[in-house]
């Protein structure tokens, strides 16, 4: 609705880039509250949100550019302009989730853990995403009547201009709010290791599967003619999060008996 925050002189802020860093800074004070709550040093995660944020932009622009490759061979400096939009979601996670399992293990701290303390500060930078997504025009939904449709305007929108839409950008970040109380609200009451994170992916990939249905934009990335991608990565997402789920359920009720097992019995059991 509003591409620029402000200008002064021929500078200008744009209100995308700008909730993205706010999404940003209170992402890593939540995650770095709860690294002191859970014991993980702080300074490894200070470190790892640096490499998720890192991860997360220039994986989602290498997505959008592989998914709008024949735009880009002709415009090849528009590669760089990602305060235009064009960041697609699903590459910057997977490039920030393989980036962050790599430096987890580097500062050797517990992986599910780990994933835990960010799970509700990834809802958080997701829902100012979405309103990011929402001031630039990106991700517009597809032309419908109902009372709650948004018309964008601005001559530098990168919604369709003059026309009701579905603001499937309110709905993501409606999702994202729903999915950072849920999660914070079980954070002191999860029953293993991994529970958060799961459960993020869950309720984004549902999130995603339903908001796909209303979107109206030119994405790129079509596994068939009316398949995309990002529709299979979602699902893929669900799938794995439900085999996931029991599997660390299992391991964490099994962890405490081998803890309380004498060592004794130990030694005559590996004889």
């Amino acid at each position: 609705m509003h591409p620029i925050l402000f200008e002064l002189g021929g500078f200008s802020i744009k209100t995308y880039g700008f909730l993205i860093a706010v999404g940003f800074a209170i992402g890593l004070f939540i995650a770095l509250r709860e690294a002191r709550r859970v014991g993980l040093n702080v300074d490894a995660i200070g470190d790892l949100a640096f490499y998720i944020l890192l991860g997360a932009i220039v994986g989602s622009r290498i997505y959008y550019i592989l998914t709008n490759l024949e735009y880009f061979t002709q415009h090849p400096l528009d590669m760089f302009k990602i305060w235009e939009g064009g960041l697609t979601f699903f590459g910057g996670f997977i490039l920030a989730v393989i980036l962050c399992v790599w430096m987890i293990r580097k500062h050797r701290l517990p992986v599910w853990k780990t994933l835990d303390v960010f799970a509700p500060s990834l809802a958080v930078g997701v829902f100012f995403g979405r309103l990011g997504c929402f001031s630039a025009g990106c991700c517009y939904g597809r032309a419908c009547d109902l009372p709650w449709v948004v018309t964008f305007t601005h001559p530098l929108t990168l919604a369709r201009s003059g026309v009701a839409l579905h603001p499937t950008q309110l709905y993501s970040a409606l999702g994202a709010a729903i999915t950072f109380i849920l999660l914070y609200s079980l954070r002191r009451r999860k029953t293993f290791d991994g529970q958060l994170a799961l459960l993020w992916g869950l309720c984004y990939s549902c999130e995603r599967l339903i908001t796909e249905q209303f979107r109206g934009d030119i994405r790129g990335g079509m596994l068939t003619d009316h398949i995309e991608i990002s529709f299979v990565i979602a699902v893929v997402i669900v799938i794995v999060s439900l085999i996931l789920f029991p599997i660390l359920k299992k391991r964490n009720r099994l962890a405490p008996a081998a803890e309380n097992t004498n060592p004794a019995e130990k030694n005559q059991t590996h004889q």
